[in-house]
């Protein structure tokens, strides 16, 4: 998924594709966690990435609102 949004070949510090890689990552760690219901240790990372996810979704929607309306429709989250 995150290769869909990058901008070029070489980026990585687009917030598209930070978005993108974060969604990944806490889709991974939320399946985890369905597992090891006390790893509260992961949980609190999960946290963390969500709410660095919805900052940069703030920041993406300030600046550009129609690539965060595509984005938000590519990757299936809400707006």
């Amino acid at each position: 998924m995150t290769k869909e949004v990058k901008r070029h070949e070489k980026d990585t510090g687009s917030p598209e594709y930070q978005i993108s890689l974060f969604t990944e990552k806490i889709k991974r760690l939320t399946s985890h966690l369905k597992k090891n219901k006390h790893d509260f240790h992961s949980r609190r990372g999960l946290l963390k990435m969500v709410a660095k996810r919805r900052s940069l979704m703030g920041y993406l929607l300030k600046k550009d609102e129609k690539s965060y309306k595509k984005l938000i429709k590519k990757l299936g989250l809400k707006g």
